[in-house]
């Protein structure tokens, strides 16, 4: 009688030893390959699972980390209108060009858990990720993807934080000038479009918006700031509100050019002439603001270079030795914006 033999197990893989560890493969690639970007207590996790389960690297195990080193993430919400999203798009494509990287766009979906987030991104062998906003400000995701050993940029972040590079630009200072030139043609009765509650770059256009006030003694009104979440439905549901009442305001700020240019939509159907009888301004100066009728008022936020910038400070980070890095994640890169004039800002009609 011949007894069956029994089938040899299978010898353990990279994502066994991830699972045992509690890692991502990438981290357990990035031990096996002596990364600086990994913490004692993660590199020890890994040692030991890789001891217990007597687990020996392949060829393709070893390869990963020289594949992630080349690969970075553009992480995005729907949060982001496609418009910012385009811009940040190009932008990272073109600085990711210029350094030799692959880029990869990673979408997080809403109501996610940074574990679900750190499980794509590990799929996409990725050695860094560019974080804009309002994912620049999760701190829980943060702290779970610096856990993996991850390289990370802030785009427009609320903080300065000592190990995550950031670029912006000064948010409030942007609307407080913005206001300030309001104020400046004569406009008494300013009203304020709210972005997404979820980005912290509202409160800080707010907060310009509101010190204006405060420093040019101009009296403000509560009932002229009205939410908005950016997308141009909220616009439209601002400007009904707003040109509805029976006080209109004389100008219209709204934070940014989706919802600025959803409001001059309700000001032709309504056949309030702008800007000779209602002032309308926004704020990133996407191409949209260049292409309704008439062109928009708006602050320009180099968003394509703060992208590329973004970009160059990861790949830099990345590369860099031990101390070099610590060097890059305390970089903090500040870009101007600015104040463009076109076609939708007048004296108010009664000037």
């Amino acid at each position: 009688m011949t007894v069956p033999q029994k089938k040899p197990s299978k010898p353990p893989t990279i994502r066994d030893v991830a699972a045992r560890a509690g890692v991502s493969p990438m981290t357990v690639s990035r031990v096996l390959n002596a990364c600086i970007r990994v913490s004692p207590k993660t590199k020890s996790a890994v040692e030991r699972a890789i001891k217990e389960m007597h687990y020996i690297p392949n060829a393709s195990a070893k390869a990963l980390s020289g594949t992630d080193f080349r690969r970075i993430a553009l992480l995005h919400s729907e949060s982001m209108t496609s418009a910012y999203v385009g811009e940040l798009l190009l932008g990272a494509l073109q600085e990711a060009s210029d350094q030799h990287v692959y880029l990869v766009m990673e979408h997080y979906v809403p109501g996610d858990t940074p574990q679900a987030v750190i499980s794509q991104i590990a799929a996409a062998h990725v050695g860094g990720v560019v974080l804009p906003p309002p994912l620049c400000d999760w701190e829980e995701l943060i702290e779970a993807l610096l856990g993996e050993g991850l390289a990370l940029v802030a785009i427009a972040p609320d903080r300065e934080r000592d190990n995550v590079p950031r670029v912006y630009v000064d948010d409030r200072r942007a609307a407080y000038e913005m206001t300030s030139h309001l104020f400046a043609l004569g406009h008494e009765r300013i009203a304020f479009v709210n972005g997404h509650p979820a980005h912290r770059g509202s409160q800080r256009r707010l907060e310009g918006f509101k010190k204006a006030h405060a420093d040019h003694l101009k009296a403000l009104d509560d009932e002229l700031i009205v939410p908005g979440d950016f997308s141009f439905k909220s616009g439209l549901e601002a400007g009904e509100k707003l040109l509805g009442s029976g006080s209109r305001p004389t100008a219209i700020f709204a934070c940014n050019d989706d919802m600025a240019a959803a409001v001059l939509t309700v000001a032709h159907q309504q056949m309030i002439s702008v800007p000779a009888q209602l002032t309308i301004c926004g704020f990133d100066d996407t191409p949209l603001a260049s292409s309704i009728w008439p062109t928009l008022t708006t602050v320009r936020q180099p968003i394509q270079q703060m992208s590329r910038s973004a970009v160059e400070i990861l790949v830099q980070t990345m590369g860099a030795g031990e101390r070099a890095r610590q060097d890059y994640e305390n970089n903090s890169v500040e870009l101007s914006f600015q104040l463009v004039r076109r076609q939708t800002d007048s004296i108010p009609a009664y000037h």
